[in-house]
């Protein structure tokens, strides 16, 4: 045998005194399950058995498997045991709701003359409402976590066998407190709202990163232990601490995320509207948030020219900014066109798009002027039927990511300039020949960028009761409506009613004012809902069977990755190695988005459509287009944590480059990345990853026949996910260029 497998093999600890309590507290619970399945088998079901039973054994394979030897000689393995006792085996054992199973299997005469008058207690009462409180929890369970990473006390730990057991009880109780208030246990009461939950996995997320990160990035040995242990396999004491801090970081983080995304979804699930025997269906509509209803906010979002402020706002901003590309000195850092746009706009536009979805359409200056020469010029033409379509906005968003790195948009003032003059241009000619919106629907890039992306928002442009549209037949929200003043309708030719998603919508409130009802508002949706769907949305038909849309989606998601790995170091030096040679950037620029955005795409998303299709009978096309959709949320998280980077980077480059232009003292701003932005992104990335594979999930169900064959047919596809988030993970700790500042 292999001395390495004999040595795992010969680490079993298998201790009788932990045995014999894992069995016994195993037998407690299986009895009084047994009992109340017979009694309540929709609460106590065989998965709650499981949960328990998978619970228990990842407490065995903590303290009993080689783990626990080998904790002593690799800081990973010793992480690996703490993840198993702190994110594994607590949950799973709470979601056993372990309270009455373990009381209902102790004997009759224990549980009532011993437990009984103890258990009914107010004080007993009192002080365990005060211990399961979610403030009390949260701080034991992180001042535990911090505390016991401090070196004295690690190593303390390693080096005593008693304090080692105590800081393993210190992990497990106050990890199993920590758990109580996110899972619920019942028969207990929530004492905060669910939706507060989100804060607590979040904030306890981050004080679990930012231990993560000094393991990962620290220069030297943190632990005297490791440093004088016997070195293993030949991995040495830091690669083994960067090895631990990646354990703790990503897998850690997973697993608050993970029950952070499900509590996400519950509270953005429309509540179920409870009719009434005795009222009438339309007095009876259902409690949510709307926007437009909210005090301050919602009178402002209503204000009928509120729009056209914005937009005019946008629009002083936009022809500055084209001045000083024009006018100004060709230096990025210290000009507003190299850094509004490429900084502070790209920034603020996808954090928008998570938050509230499509605010810069809303905004959006390009439209304006042909908004304001339309009270002169009718458009005489229908866009053509053949170009009713997103190639044309695929093929445009493929030769500006290549622009972006080949001709260095970002460090062309000028450049820049002319962009803007140039959609201006655009979008006036398109929408004074055509009518409706034909530019933004059709021909607008980063349109169809936040048409794509507005899909993972939590809000979108809704009907509030859809009983009342029904009695509707004028239809104001699409066609307009001719009181004074008069109001156009939906220029999209998207009927609410009908509206799956935020796809194509530009949230130009036009149908807010048109609606004679007031019936339409802007309401919560569950992020990712329409890529999981295959119900027809107005204006749009079915997302899932348009391989215009996939191959935009394609784009968007690999130009994502191909675009930030673009600034890494290892890419930029394997890059001017090639530019040495050739002599020209522009040849291996070409060659690298030419292999990221069309050759792996098409090779990659072929092959999982025909490995899929082994599992189903459905076509090709259809598993293509179904599970290319699906991915759009990893695509986004990449997005959103690369721009959020250099907008959190650099926002203070605006402060020289605005002095510069309107006191001409001439500055620039230097940058570096704090150390917290890290941990962001890859908590963007980890959220992504999840409700991928949870849209991967849903839309493989639709598919198969069975859970076991949406396992098969999702596979190839999760994998993909898989193998793009490890690229972002990489991406993310690489140096990274900060365009635009002076480092």
């Amino acid at each position: 045998m292999d001395p390495t497998a004999a040595a795992v093999f010969a680490s079993w600890s298998l201790d009788g005194w932990t045995l014999c309590l894992l069995l016994a507290i195993g037998a407690l619970y299986f009895r009084g399950w047994h009992r109340l399945h017979g009694e309540l088998p929709h609460k106590y079901t065989p998965a709650k058995l499981g949960c328990f039973v998978a619970g228990l054994t990842a407490i065995f394979l903590a303290l009993e498997s080689p783990l626990d030897a080998f904790g002593s000689l690799l800081l990973q393995a010793h992480m690996i045991q703490h993840l198993l006792l702190i994110g594994v085996a607590p949950p799973l054992l709470l979601l056993a709701q372990p309270v009455l199973p373990l009381m209902r299997g102790l004997p009759r005469p224990v549980l009532k003359d011993a437990l009984g008058p103890f258990l009914s207690s107010p004080e007993l009462k009192f002080a365990g409402r005060a211990i399961v409180h979610p403030l009390f929890t949260w701080t034991a369970f992180s001042a535990a976590l911090v505390v016991w990473h401090l070196p004295k006390l690690y190593d303390l730990a390693l080096q005593s066998p008693p304090w080692h057991e105590v800081e393993h009880a210190c992990f497990f109780w106050t990890a199993m407190l920590f758990w109580w208030p996110v899972i619920g246990v019942w028969p207990g009461e929530p004492i905060w709202p669910k939706w507060a939950m989100l804060p607590y996995l979040l904030l306890a997320g981050m004080v679990n990163m930012g231990l993560s990160a000094v393991l990962s990035f620290s220069d030297h040995v943190i632990y005297t232990t490791y440093r004088l242990a016997p070195r293993l396999w030949g991995i040495s004491a830091l690669n083994d601490q960067a090895a631990a801090g990646g354990i703790m970081w990503v897998p850690g983080s997973i697993t608050m995320l993970i029950p952070a995304a499900i509590i996400g979804m519950q509270c953005l699930q429309p509540r179920r509207r409870r009719r009434s025997a005795a009222l009438p269906r339309v007095l009876n509509p259902p409690q949510q948030l709307d926007l437009l209803r909210t005090p301050v906010l919602g009178s402002i979002l209503r204000y009928r020219y509120f729009r056209r402020s914005m937009q005019v706002t946008m629009l002083v901003i936009a022809a500055l900014v084209a001045f000083d590309g024009f006018h100004g000195p060709q230096v990025a850092p210290i000009n507003l066109a190299g850094v509004l746009p490429w900084t502070h706009w790209r920034g603020l536009a996808v954090i928008a798009l998570l938050l509230a979805g499509n605010l810069f359409c809303m905004a959006c200056p390009f439209t304006l002027p042909r908004d304001l020469a339309r009270k002169f010029i009718t458009p005489r033409f229908n866009w053509p039927a053949r170009l009713r379509s997103k190639w044309i906005a695929v093929a445009l968003l493929l030769v500006y990511l290549w622009a972006y790195e080949a001709l260095s948009l970002w460090d062309r003032p000028s450049a820049t300039a002319w962009i803007i003059v140039g959609y201006f241009a655009a979008a006036f000619t398109i929408d004074t020949v055509f009518r409706g919106a034909s530019f933004c629907k059709y021909v607008c890039p980063i349109g169809q960028f936040h048409f794509m992306h507005s899909l993972i928002s939590p809000l979108q442009v809704a009907v509030r009761r859809p009983e009342v549209c029904e009695s509707c037949r004028t239809h104001d929200c699409i066609r307009g409506n001719q009181h004074q003043p008069r109001q156009r309708g939906c220029e999209m030719r998207l009927f609410q009613p009908k509206k799956r998603g935020n796809f194509d919508c530009t949230m130009c409130l036009d149908c807010v004012q048109a609606c004679p009802c007031q019936n339409i508002g802007i309401l919560p949706s569950v992020p990712a809902q329409a890529l999981r769907d295959d119900r027809h949305g107005s204006g749009i038909g079915h997302l899932t069977r348009r391989p215009d849309v996939a191959a935009l989606a394609l784009i968007l998601i690999f130009g994502a990755f191909v675009n930030a790995a673009g600034m890494t170091e290892p890419v930029m030096m394997w890059m001017h190695r090639w530019h040495a040679r050739i002599g020209s950037m522009i040849p291996v620029v070409t060659a690298m988005y030419v292999v990221g955005l069309l050759g792996v795409p098409a090779i990659v998303i072929a092959a999982s459509g025909w490995i899929s299709r082994i599992a189903t009978q459905r076509s090709w096309k259809e598993l293509t287009c179904n599970f290319t959709l699906a991915l759009v949320p990893i695509g986004f998280s990449m997005w959103l944590a690369h721009f959020s980077n250099h907008f959190l980077s650099g926002w203070s480059t605006i402060i020289p480059a605005a002095q510069r232009f309107f006191s001409g003292a001439s500055s620039t701003a230097s940058a570096s990345i704090p150390p917290w932005i890290p941990s962001l992104e890859l908590y963007l990335l980890d959220f992504g990853l999840l409700l991928t594979l949870y849209t991967l999930w849903r839309v493989a169900r639709r598919i198969a026949s069975s859970d076991t064959r949406a396992l098969a047919v999702m596979f190839p596809w999760a994998v993909l996910a898989a193998a793009l988030y490890s690229s972002g993970v990489w991406i993310v700790l690489q140096p990274m260029q900060m365009r635009g500042m002076a480092m």
